[in-house]
């Protein structure tokens, strides 16, 4: 990458989401998906119900001391708060950057009812220079991969692989930097070591491609599960396992010039996925070649959501309860958090 100006506008992004003890929340749901949360505590899904519900999320007051960026929803990145401030430049007056989920969700991969691959390639330059004049200035993509007997197949992780990587190609020659990820998905009943060695090789593949098609690792970011046993699993593997496991083939297949890996919370409870990320940062200490983080939507967002109901007389209540789940992680973002805090008092904004 000879550009000096992109080289600069991607290397400003990335220091400002890759600092220690900050992450990213993820709010980028589809419609379908934001419609599923909403419903499960009473509330309809309209447009406006929708951006009551971001509005409250993202005018939680400190945010921006633990979190860096925020991940939006095409609908999101249009919409405005109250006082008809779009969501993009309001984040920003919190010191928080806007992305863009840029995929277009998931079909089966042809001949088979057990593999997706991911849509949204199409006009995804033209897309981007949209976004960007919205406020956007780094992007997600999403691939899955079903753990079982035969899957993934080489098939599956070399298309979704060569996917990622050209999506991620796109986007930095447009000024974005991509979030790259590949989610190996938690149903079944495999052991860990079992998911090990499936994340091991879809990770490899990623990489694979990635390098064939350009792209430069210092201007991206790494958005993997953890490696954990299958939900289904009995029994399952605890905290140091997870931790180790997951370290391990972080250490096996990520180079040393990605930035930050930001993992997905991928189905496990907010406690989980805070344990686990502190417990990796124990464990390893300051060898790490990467800065270590977290990307988590449903972990950040469900004790929120659950509090604020849809009531405007709830909104503090909710908004405390987003602020403790990122304070909580950037603390596990640093090996500073203790289960104990759980129960504290002393994670609320003042």
């Amino acid at each position: 990458m000879t550009n000096p100006d992109l080289v600069k506008k991607l290397s400003d992004t990335i220091h400002q989401i890759a600092q220690p003890g900050k992450g990213i929340l993820a709010a980028d749901e589809s419609v379908a998906t934001a419609t599923k949360r909403l419903e499960s505590v009473g509330v309809a899904s309209t447009e406006e119900n929708r951006r009551r519900y971001r509005e409250m999320l993202f005018s939680t007051p400190g945010l921006g001391e633990y979190i860096s960026g925020v991940i939006l929803f095409d609908e999101t990145l249009r919409q405005k708060d109250a006082k008809k401030t779009p969501f993009a430049e309001a984040l920003k007056h919190q010191h928080i950057l806007s992305g863009i989920k840029v995929d277009s969700g998931l079909i089966n991969l042809d001949n088979t009812d057990e593999e997706k691959v991911t849509q949204g390639l199409d006009n995804l330059a033209n897309r981007l220079q949209e976004y960007a004049a919205l406020g956007a200035c780094f992007a997600k993509w999403r691939n899955v991969y079903t753990i079982s007997k035969t899957t993934p197949s080489e098939r599956a992780n070399i298309i979704n692989a060569h996917n990622l990587a050209r999506y991620a190609a796109i986007c930095q020659n447009n000024g974005f930097v991509p979030i790259v990820e590949p989610e190996v998905l938690i149903d079944g009943d495999h052991n860990i070591q079992t998911s090990a060695l499936k994340t091991t090789t879809v990770l490899k593949a990623v990489f694979e491609a990635l390098k064939l098609h350009g792209v430069d690792l210092k201007y991206m970011i790494l958005k993997p599960s953890m490696v954990i046993s299958g939900k289904s699993a009995s029994p399952r593997a605890d905290i140091d396992t997870v931790a180790k496991e997951t370290l391990s083939v972080l250490k096996e297949t990520v180079p040393k010039e990605v930035p930050s890996i930001n993992f997905l919370s991928g189905g496990q409870t907010p406690e989980e996925s805070t344990a686990h990320l502190n417990r990796m940062h124990q464990l390893a200490g300051s060898t790490l070649p990467w800065n270590l983080s977290f990307s988590y939507g449903r972990a950040l967002q469900d004790p929120a959501l659950k509090a604020w109901a849809g009531k405007e007389e709830n909104v503090e209540k909710a908004q405390r309860a987003l602020f403790k789940r990122a304070k909580l992680n950037g603390l596990a973002a640093q090996g500073r958090y203790d289960p104990a805090m759980e129960n504290s008092e002393n994670t609320d904004f003042a």
